[in-house]
């Protein structure tokens, strides 16, 4: 599932439409009610983690039959279709991806808050493959098991009142209160707290656990975790505790860099050239292991190292 670089570009692509009102609602999702977006005002966007929360109001006063006209002008003038317009729920259920599952399943919940109703903030979280794109929607690039060439259906399309539009594919959607996030454990945010963090990766547990703990380092992922593992030269299954604080630092500083790096590159459309994941080689030329790792009971997820550069302690 995306990680926190990838949030970070969803949110810049929502933030131009800050401030404009829903004209026109479309998507398969069953479980918010997406007409209810129809006529609210995007009022803010915010990233945490791995979660994107989009807080909505309500409009000033009613939109005047310009703005459908703006929606149908800008769709005519592309040839955007949406194949489920005005929250009609599609006769195949949306594909859920085994992986998704999983992870689901071993996440921590959040539940709408329903003491206080529904909230006027929209939590995304999103599964393999989930994207945002602004002003386009996504088209099948190949063809899928059966042969068909389906475009990917959206679970969510809001139509603004200038006639741009934003599409949100493979992701799960509830109501909230307000965002629940702690900056101080985001590892793209300025307020990312080091000692905590490091606190966390002396724990007697395989280090390659502790990397994917959201509560000490939210919207570090799978990928990630591989990248900094192999530029730190450590073993996945090492234990915390083992490791010399020199050698945890050197692993949170090359999580906080290769973040960075990875964001910078996707702001500048540039694509992410892995060193060890899913490679059979290192760079210097070594087997890559793969295995598939995780604490017992938990979510096991697919690792690669390299034995020579990366050796067991």
């Amino acid at each position: 599932m995306p990680e926190g670089p990838s949030l970070r570009k969803f949110q810049l692509l929502t933030s131009p439409f800050v401030g404009q009102a829903v004209a026109k609602v479309g998507g398969s999702s069953r479980k918010i009610n997406v007409n209810d977006l129809n006529a609210l005002r995007l009022q803010d966007s915010q990233v945490h983690g791995k979660n994107l929360y989009l807080a909505f109001v309500a409009a000033e006063g009613p939109l005047g039959p310009a703005a459908e006209e703006t929606v149908l002008r800008t769709e005519a003038a592309s040839g955007a279709s949406c194949p489920a317009q005005g929250g009609q729920e599609q006769a195949c259920a949306p594909q859920t991806h085994p992986q998704d599952v999983r992870e689901l399943q071993h996440s921590q919940p959040e539940v709408p808050d329903a003491a206080e109703g529904l909230g006027n903030w929209l939590r995304f979280h999103f599964g393999l493959f989930g994207s945002v794109r602004a002003n386009e929607f996504s088209r099948a690039n190949k063809a899928n098991k059966r042969g068909d060439w389906k475009d990917p259906i959206p679970r969510l399309v809001l139509h603004f009142e200038s006639g741009g539009f934003l599409v949100f594919y493979n992701c799960r959607m509830h109501w909230c209160s307000s965002p629940r996030a702690d900056p101080t454990s985001d590892i793209l945010s300025a307020e990312f707290h080091r000692g905590r963090a490091l606190d966390a990766l002396r724990a007697p547990d395989p280090i390659c656990y502790t990397l994917l703990d959201q509560r000490y380092f939210s919207g570090l992922g799978n990928i990630i975790k591989n990248e900094i593992l192999y530029l730190a030269k450590i073993h996945p299954l090492t234990k915390g505790s083992l490791l010399a604080s020199s050698d945890l630092e050197r692993l949170l500083d090359c999580a906080v860099q290769f973040s960075s790096d990875w964001l910078h590159s996707k702001l500048h459309g540039k694509g992410l050239h892995p060193q060890i994941y899913q490679k059979e080689q290192c760079p210097l030329g070594h087997a890559v292991m793969k295995g598939t790792l995780g604490p017992s009971g938990g979510f096991k997820r697919l690792t690669w190292w390299c034995p020579q550069c990366q050796p067991a302690v």
